[in-house]
């Protein structure tokens, strides 16, 4: 979300002058693409894999542990953070090179620091979970007192109902667990964001040079559909069957400051997939600050424009928190690092979990897909439509490995067969070409082949798990605890998901 903030009250001078300082950044950004005044500019950035993941907390009893503050104060690391509900932590992975062997060192880290977070968090009765979408949490959760103490949270859940008007409303059909299941169908008002905090996400960050931005931004938006489809780990909320990634529509949802009559009137969403391919990341830039209202309206007395005069690079503080609050699935970031502005895109369609193999094998699979993708000689995004692409992020978030998703050249195709016939050998050129080693490339690609032929994704087991388990005679209630259980066993084994045992 950008900068802390704390101011409770805005008033509408407060807005004006936020919308100014913001425009003023996005033209700040125009200047600095035309004279040349990012770090990368002209040569593209030595490959970095930065990450950050999203945990949730559990009970002795598969139960949510609304114990955030406790678990981080027993952790006492500065690399995990507060998210938005009390049930909800986040661990940023320092940005490592990309090549060689260095993302299975990251690998290592990772598992090495979340067992001692896990150890640690167990003083206090709670227990880490990653997964996409906490299977226990119920609708009671989701009230106002959930919110974790950080008053930036609180702040921006009073903006989002202030914008709305009402309350706001989950309303999401699923895909029956079975043949022999009925469709369920989830619908639950709340007068609180935290449905949000539900989605518990994987979020990878590329730095990338400004000139190449635009064709790495689209790449990952046209294989959106792709992950969500083969790393779905989100079936359940509410005690209900919904999708196979059920973040998705839960995420659009649950921020979504729009009454119906502004729905009806084509205002965009602030969780937005987009509605073009890009030239420059100026464009996507320009559209938050001409469609999105400011939620969180904090300005400095900065002038960024002064400070490019003045031969600095500026911070962009409002352009920076107001980007912060528009959730694209693939986001533009702007950055300082020792004094020097860069560009990331930040990938946030995957879900967490279910094992640290599994979430660099997510990595590696997207990085390897994007960097095959900018390098073909044909761009994909020339050959494909903007709404194809969209439309299958939501068929690969609904139906998962059962998806039919658009493919240049293919038509219409099952995700598993598309991977296993496209995309593993466009992956493997890309990550060749990262300079990613060849134990690293077999270990993590293995992975996405592996799941791709047994079909089983975190979200198909744990549909398959409790299905089972209401077979057998328990109530959903028991059947989702006792998954959950089974599922944290094997997240802990560490196990690649396409090889768990129902």
């Amino acid at each position: 979300m950008g900068a802390e903030v704390s101011k409770q009250q805005f008033t509408g001078e407060d807005r004006v002058r936020f919308r100014r300082q913001v425009g003023r950044g996005t033209e700040a950004i125009a200047r600095m693409l035309a004279d040349g005044l990012f770090t990368d500019q002209g040569r593209p950035p030595k490959p970095l894999l930065g990450m950050e993941v999203e945990l949730n907390l559990v009970d002795e009893d598969m139960r949510p542990a609304m114990a955030n503050a406790a678990v981080l104060e027993a952790i006492a690391d500065p690399d995990y953070q507060t998210e938005l509900g009390q049930f909800n932590i986040e661990i940023n992975v320092s940005p490592r090179p990309f090549t060689t062997d260095d993302t299975i060192s990251l690998e290592q880290a990772l598992r090495t620091s979340l067992n001692r977070a896990e150890q640690r968090a167990a003083q206090t009765s709670s227990h880490l979970v990653m997964i996409g979408m906490l299977p226990t949490l119920r609708s009671e959760h989701f009230a106002h007192h959930w919110i974790s103490a950080n008053p930036r949270y609180d702040l921006l859940n009073e903006q989002i109902f202030a914008a709305r008007g009402e309350d706001l409303e989950i309303d999401i059909t699923g895909v029956p667990l079975t043949d022999a299941h009925n469709t369920e169908h989830l619908r639950t008002s709340t007068d609180s964001i935290l449905p949000e905090a539900a989605c518990t996400s994987l979020q990878l960050h590329l730095r990338v040079a400004p000139e190449d931005f635009a064709a790495h931004w689209n790449a990952a938006q046209a294989i959106a559909g792709v992950q969500v489809a083969l790393a779905g780990n989100s079936p359940f909320l509410a005690e209900t069957a919904l999708w196979h990634e059920s973040r998705i529509p839960v995420f659009e949802q649950a921020t979504d400051t729009r009454p119906l009559e502004l729905k009806n009137q084509g205002v965009r969403p602030r969780v937005w997939f987009g509605e073009r391919w890009i030239n420059t990341i100026f464009d996507l830039f320009e559209e938050n600050t001409r469609y999105f209202p400011a939620l969180l309206p904090v300005s400095t007395d900065t002038d960024p424009l002064a400070e490019l005069d003045d031969g600095r690079i500026p911070t962009l503080d409002e352009l920076r928190l107001h980007n912060g609050t528009v959730y694209r699935w693939n986001r533009p970031v702007y950055d300082i690092h020792e004094g020097q502005a860069h560009l990331r895109v930040e990938n946030r369609v995957l879900p967490a979990g279910p094992t640290v193999v599994d979430t660099m094998a997510n990595a590696a699979f997207y990085y390897g897909v994007v960097r095959g993708l900018v390098e073909s000689d044909r761009p994909l995004w020339s050959r494909m439509s903007f709404n194809a692409a969209a439309e299958n992020l939501q068929s690969g978030a609904r139906s998962g490995m059962e998806s039919q998703l658009y493919w240049p050249d293919v038509g219409w195709v099952r995700p598993d067969e598309l991977v296993l016939r496209r995309l593993l050998v466009l992956a493997e050129d890309g990550l060749r070409r990262f300079g990613v080693s060849d134990k690293a490339r077999k270990r993590y690609l293995s992975v996405i082949e592996g799941r791709c032929i047994s079909r089983q994704t975190g979200s198909v087991w744990q549909r398959q798990a409790v299905a089972a388990r209401e077979r057998a005679g328990e109530s959903r209630t028991q059947a989702l605890q006792g998954m959950l259980r089974d599922y944290v066993t094997q997240m802990h084994e560490g196990e690649p998901v396409h090889t768990w045992q129902v």
